[in-house]
C-alpha cells in the first residue's frame, strides 16, 4: 500500500501535469513489451514495435528490470518547467545527472533493494553494464542515451498521437472534475486504484510506503503505459509525482479505423464531431448540437466505432473527447503535432 500524507497546504498545490511525459512513457512501455497482458490494449502495439527493435533491448534491460525497482534518474523531475519535456530535453537531462547519483540508484538496482522501492523483492542480480554504468564515464552514459534514444524512435514516437489523445481525455475528465469540487474532488476523480480518504491519498502498490509531501504539493501525471498500479520516485527527496495509467477502453488502442466511416456521411455527425471537438459529456453535446438526448449517444457511439471519439466515465455521466483521427479529420486531414 502506498500512503501519500497531504497537508492543506499541499492540497492546495496538487496540479495536473500539462502533457505526457516522454521519459515516463517510454520506460514504462518497455514494462509492457515483455509483459504479455493486456493484449486487448498492447497486443498490436508489441506485435509491430518488437521487429523494430535490435540490441537495445539488452542494455535497456540491465536498467529496467521487468519487475521492481528501476533508477529514478531514468525519468528526469519536471519541476519547475511549464510544459513537459520532450525526448530531447529529457535526454539531455539524463546526461547531466551528477556521477553519485548514477552510483547510488544502481547500486540499490544492482543489489535489488526493492524495499521501499517500486516493486516486490526479487533474487539479487548485477549486470557487467551496471558496474560500468555506474563509474560515472561519458561512453557508458552515452550507449545508454542511445539505445533510449533508438527505443523511443521506434515503439514510441510513431504512437504519440494516440498516447497524447488518450492523456488529454483523462486530463479532460480530471478538469471537470477540478472544476466541480475543487482538488479534493480532483484526487477522488482518479482511477479506483488510488483512493482519497483525506488527509491520506491511498494507493494499490507492491510494497508498504509512506510519502510525506510537507508542502511540496503533488504533480499528478496520467500515463498511457503506466498499468496496474502507480508509480512514485524512490527517492523521498525528489519533487513528488505520482504516475497513473489512464481508462483504456475494451477496444484496441491502436485498431485501424473500420467501414464504419461510410456511416459518418451528414451534416449532423459533422456538427456532432465539432462539437466534441473541446470535450464535453452527452447532455451537452445534445444542448450544443441541437438533437435529443438519445439522438447525442447514439452519434456518440458511432462516432467511437469508427475509432474517432474516446468516451470516458465521470461519476454519473459519460465524457467525449475526440480521437487523433477524429482530430484529424475535423481539421481536414491535418496530422496531430507529434513531439
Amino acid at each position: 500500500m502506498l500512503r501519500i500524507h497531504v497537508s492543506g497546504w499541499d492540497l492546495s498545490k496538487v496540479r495536473m501535469a500539462t502533457g505526457p511525459d516522454a521519459l515516463w512513457e517510454t520506460i514504462l512501455s518497455f514494462h509492457r513489451l515483455r509483459d504479455r497482458r493486456a493484449s486487448t490494449v498492447f497486443g498490436k502495439w508489441r506485435a509491430e514495435a518488437r521487429p523494430r527493435l535490435n540490441g537495445e533491448v539488452r542494455l535497456l534491460s540491465a536498467v529496467v528490470p521487468p519487475h521492481g525497482y528501476f533508477p529514478d534518474f531514468l525519468t528526469p523531475s519536471q519541476e519547475g518547467i511549464a510544459e513537459p519535456m520532450d525526448f530531447a530535453a529529457g535526454m539531455e537531462a539524463l546526461r547531466d545527472t551528477p556521477p553519485e547519483r548514477l552510483q547510488a540508484e544502481l547500486a540499490v538496482l544492482g543489489a535489488q533493494g526493492a524495499a521501499g522501492g517500486r516493486g516486490a523483492a526479487r533474487r539479487p542480480v548485477r549486470p557487467v553494464a551496471l558496474d560500468t554504468l555506474g563509474e560515472g564515464r561519458a561512453e557508458p552514459l552515452g550507449r545508454l542515451i542511445g539505445a533510449l534514444r533508438a527505443y523511443h524512435r521506434a515503439a514510441v514516437e510513431p504512437y504519440w498521437p494516440h498516447i497524447q489523445a488518450r492523456i488529454e481525455a483523462d486530463r479532460a475528465v480530471r478538469g471537470r472534475a477540478l472544476l466541480d469540487g475543487g482538488a479534493d474532488e480532483l484526487l477522488a476523480s482518479l482511477p479506483p486504484v488510488i483512493r482519497w480518504r483525506a488527509p491520506v491519498l491511498e494507493a494499490d502498490y507492491p510494497v508498504d510506503r509512506e510519502l510525506h509531501l510537507n508542502g511540496r504539493g503533488l504533480l499528478l501525471q496520467p500515463s498511457f503505459f503506466c498499468r496496474g498500479t502507480p508509480v512514485v520516485y524512490r527517492d523521498p527527496l525528489l519533487p513528488p509525482v505520482l504516475v497513473y495509467p489512464v481508462t483504456h477502453t475494451a477496444a484496441p488502442v491502436f485498431a485501424e479505423p473500420g467501414p464504419w466511416l461510410g456511416r459518418l456521411l451528414g451534416n449532423t455527425r459533422s456538427t456532432v464531431l465539432k462539437v466534441i471537438g473541446d470535450g464535453c459529456t452527452t447532455s451537452e453535446l445534445a444542448r450544443r448540437a441541437g438533437v435529443s438526448l438519445a439522438s447525442a449517444s447514439q452519434h456518440a457511439s458511432v462516432l467511437r466505432e469508427a475509432g474517432l471519439v474516446h468516451t470516458l466515465r465521470h461519476g454519473s455521466s459519460v465524457l467525449h473527447t475526440l480521437t487523433p483521427l477524429g482530430g484529424s479529420l475535423l481539421r481536414g486531414g491535418a496530422p496531430l503535432a507529434v513531439s
